[in-house]
């Protein structure tokens, strides 16, 4: 699981990075939310399908792993309010929770339980996630953006990755 944890922020902050740093204009606070909901998501999927031989670590690592990016988001809020020392941040808490809810669901929707997302599917999949963090009027089609960057790629190499490590676990 803390493999799996690990790959998901790197892989999230490489995929998030790649976006920012090609798309003027790009929302860094929409791309990361997005980001990191699409990959705990596959990743969650992955694990899935790595540890069916082992389906009670499965039942408490993939809920874990789709739950990161609430999480995450409690630790970097903890941290301001530390800073701060102001516990009524904790009330921004509500609004953003809602939206990683609906972005969470909006991936699990588009990611079937136990079905690992394959290359096929992650391109379709990334695809639909390209143009959910895209300003509008940009020259050219998520597809091809997609294309252009090689983030399917990055994305597949980690969940395959988590299932070869699930696999090969001895648990």
């Amino acid at each position: 699981m803390a493999f799996s944890t690990l790959g998901v922020l790197s892989v999230t902050q490489e995929l998030a990075g790649a976006i920012l740093e090609d798309i003027d204009g790009a929302d860094p606070e929409l791309v990361a939310e997005e980001t990191l909901c699409l990959v705990a998501t596959a990743t969650a999927r992955a694990a899935e399908v790595a540890l069916r031989e082992h389906p009670s670590i499965a039942e408490l690592a993939a809920p874990a792993l789709i739950e990161i990016p609430f999480i995450y988001r409690d630790y970097l809020l903890g941290g301001e309010m530390l800073r701060r020392n102001d516990s009524t941040l904790a009330e921004m808490g509500d609004e953003v929770y809602a939206r990683l809810q609906r972005k969470r669901e909006f991936y699990a929707v588009h990611m079937p339980a136990n079905q690992f997302p394959g290359e096929r599917a992650l391109t379709d999949k990334m695809s639909l996630w390209m143009g959910r963090i895209s300003p509008p009027k940009l020259p050219e089609l998520p597809t091809e953006r997609l294309e252009k960057l090689g983030l399917v790629e990055l994305l597949l190499m980690h969940l395959k990755l988590v299932l070869a490590f699930g696999r090969r676990s001895k648990v």
